[in-house]
């Protein structure tokens, strides 16, 4: 222990005496080392966005959408053919076990209109369940019930952003608004969620009962979709499965034909979701550690100009009693020290990097606003990496400063 003390304090005091040359030799493990903390940081905070707005759906929730048309060669998205039914919500509803809610949805856009004000938004068709299933509470007013559901009335909720732009300051509630030359009765002003998934306002939008949709704005029998929830997450999958079987002989098909519908659980939502996240992250992980190869390639190249500077020091030291083993393990810790140094002031910028980025974005547009979340684990494997670099590139010149010849040492100029 006595001896490594010693040799760190040699170590040290060597790194000292040229300090302008250590600081840039440990710039490329900084950048290194600064790029990965601050890369996953950004990586693991888009993470936890996409994770929240995924959450917003509810918990425990599968959605059902109704299969594509294929017209002219050319193939639409879900829900363009209408292929699910009330007869489908009604079997999910009564017939599988572990589903505590589900809502019907139809859906459309709208120029809506109120007084002199008027606005393009989206429309839902949904059962009061839907409010239970997305946990989308009122800021003001109240849920609509089945009783407008079976009278198909013309009531309606908004979401915030609708409310400001018809109503301004406005108390929306018994205002009426006119979709589609329709009139209906505000009842309910929406909490405001913000951005989905997709980078779409939640919050612009109008909730009316599905039958009121169906009947006196579209005009349609059959659905777009259905929102599922179950009593928890591990029912999720069996419930899924359940749901494809059920669908399958309500629409009478046969073995080896494909569904007319889709069936997709939270989590693969989040799994697919948050994949691209994943990718780049690890993408540019790798194009992070570049740099600390690079640092790597610097720290040996100085360590090796240091032998060839501290020849006759290093014959002096042998001289008077010093093994090549120790002369071996001071190059080293030299090189170790100048990786584990650069490392931490490293995470220090990396960290520093990720509290900045708010700031910059509220001042740069063209920097995204995307929240940063710091992980501890990378920043301890970003430092033992920087560590294990420097043990790694500074091996070779240390090895060559031991096997040294101490005459041929004494005698170098």
């Amino acid at each position: 222990m006595i001896r490594f003390s010693a040799t760190l304090r040699i170590a040290l005091r060597a790194l000292r005496r040229n300090k302008m040359r250590s600081v840039l030799t440990t710039l490329g493990i900084i950048i290194g080392v600064g790029a990965v903390i601050a890369t996953v940081g950004i990586g693991n905070g888009a993470k936890a966005q996409i994770e929240a707005q995924i959450a917003s759906l509810g918990q425990n929730v599968i959605l059902v959408f109704s299969g594509s048309i294929t017209s002219s060669g050319v193939r639409t998205g879900w829900g363009s053919a209408g292929t699910l039914t009330l007869d489908d919500v009604k079997g999910i509803s009564r017939e599988i076990p572990g589903v505590i809610a589900v809502s019907p949805e139809v859906r459309t856009s709208a120029q809506v209109a109120s007084g002199n004000q008027n606005w393009y938004t989206q429309v839902l068709g949904e059962s009061p369940e839907y409010f239970d299933i997305r946990q989308w509470p009122l800021v003001v007013g109240a849920v609509f019930g089945e009783q407008d559901v079976r009278g198909a009335n013309k009531v309606a909720i908004i979401g915030k952003t609708v409310a400001n732009q018809l109503f301004g300051g406005d108390d929306p509630i018994g205002q009426i608004i006119r979709v589609r030359q329709v009139p209906f009765v505000v009842v309910g002003v929406l909490t405001p969620k913000g951005l989905s998934v997709m980078g779409t306002d939640q919050d612009d939008v109008i909730i009316v009962p599905y039958t009121s949709a169906m009947k006196r704005l579209l005009r349609v029998t059959n659905l777009r979709s259905i929102n599922v929830q179950t009593a928890s997450a591990n029912l999720l999958t069996s419930v899924q499965k359940q749901i494809v079987d059920l669908l399958r002989e309500h629409h009478h098909i046969g073995p080896g034909k494909d569904d007319d519908f889709t069936v997709r659980n939270q989590q693969e939502i989040a799994e697919m979701a948050t994949a691209q996240s994943k990718t780049m992250t690890i993408l540019l992980v790798a194009i992070a550690s570049v740099s600390l190869v690079v640092g790597g390639i610097g720290i040996m190249n100085i360590m090796l100009v240091s032998v060839t500077e501290r020849t006759r020091e290093i014959g002096i030291r042998m001289a008077v009693g010093a093994h090549a083993r120790d002369i071996l393990l001071q190059f080293l810790a030299e090189a170790v020290a100048l990786s584990s140094l650069g490392g931490i002031v490293g995470i220090l910028a990396g960290i520093g990097t990720c509290k900045l980025l708010p700031f910059l974005a509220m001042w740069f547009p063209v920097i995204p606003n995307v929240p940063t979340l710091i992980s501890a684990p990378w920043a301890i494997i970003a430092f033992l990496f920087s560590a294990a670099v420097g043990v790694f590139f500074g091996f070779y010149p240390a090895r060559k400063a031991a096997q040294l010849d101490p005459i041929e040492a004494l005698r170098y100029e």
